[in-house]
């Protein structure tokens, strides 16, 4: 026989005091996590408006990349791909609040269609070989990329060779994710997007907003976002990013491995938006790339 209250709640009867104990200590267990900010509610407001924070680009006057360079790294997509951008995938089981607001590693990244700068998606580009803050990155260089400092922890892009413990969820891929401190396992480099054009540009300057191949130094597989492989993450569907690289019967990288590391306008306000169509991002001519202010 289920049971049933067929009384009025201020009824004494069965175990009246045992409930009533309940009920106070439940109460006074929810307040104190109010007080300290530990409700699901409070925690997900806490996460989103410290994540989707606008971050600024930074400007490149040369047209080229330089170390300490805040980027985008964006995916013009395909017919059935859109336009998306590498972000950061936090949830609640990666949010700590002790003692200060933070991202805890490791943290797993997605492709997210939503193609703003914000701490989510802005990167850094970070000197492993010495290389000073402001000098020119080139083709074939090592290089880290690091998110923001603050809450986001400076966390580095990081993959590994895929193992059956380890490999990505949908597509059983090579993982990659956020993690702490820079180690080999972080390091990365940008090659031409055309095959034979490699030697020629190796060791030249790498240009900004242009299509490029970005390889994982240790396995050299590449950067890459897959379409058919869906993540339904707190921030809508999104898409799985991993590294491997995807060839054509030509042996060149396919769209699913381009890359374009995107700065700001130097005629804007730090926020870009590129266009969405594959064709107007050929390397034969350089996108253009307009701030939101233009747009309006």
């Amino acid at each position: 026989m289920s049971q049933t209250r067929i009384h009025r709640t201020r009824v004494k009867v069965g175990n009246w005091m045992e409930e009533l104990c309940l009920e106070e200590d439940a109460m006074k267990e929810y307040l104190e996590k109010k007080e300290r900010g530990e409700l699901c509610a409070q925690r997900v407001d806490l996460l989103k408006q410290n994540i989707l924070e606008p971050v600024t680009l930074s400007m490149s006057k040369d047209g080229g990349l330089h170390f300490g360079d805040v980027v985008m790294l964006v995916n013009v997509g395909s017919e059935n791909r859109e336009c998306s951008t590498v972000s950061i995938n936090a949830d609640l089981n990666s949010l700590r609040t002790n003692p200060s607001p933070g991202i805890r590693a490791p943290c797993g990244v997605a492709a997210t269609r939503s193609v703003h700068p914000c701490t989510r998606t802005a990167f850094i580009i970070s000197s492993v070989d010495g290389s000073p803050d402001g000098s020119t990155l080139n083709f074939d260089q090592n290089f880290a990329l690091r998110s923001s400092s603050g809450f986001a922890m400076g966390l580095y892009l990081t993959s590994d060779l895929r193992s059956f413990q380890k490999c990505a969820k949908k597509s059983r891929l090579q993982e990659v994710n956020l993690d702490d401190g820079v180690s080999f396992l972080s390091w990365w480099k940008v090659e031409h997007v055309d095959p034979q054009q490699r030697l020629e540009s190796e060791g030249l300057p790498v240009p900004a907003n242009m299509k490029v191949v970005i390889k994982h130094r240790k396995t050299n597989q590449a950067l890459a976002v897959l379409g058919d492989h869906i993540l339904r993450t707190m921030y809508g569907k999104e898409y799985e990013v991993k590294a491997h690289t995807f060839l054509d019967s030509h042996r060149a990288e396919q769209d699913n491995n381009h890359w374009i590391l995107c700065t700001a306008d130097t005629g804007g306000e730090g926020r870009v938006f590129p266009y969405h169509s594959p064709s107007a991002l050929d390397n034969n001519n350089r996108p253009s790339l307009k701030s939101e202010s233009d747009q309006n």
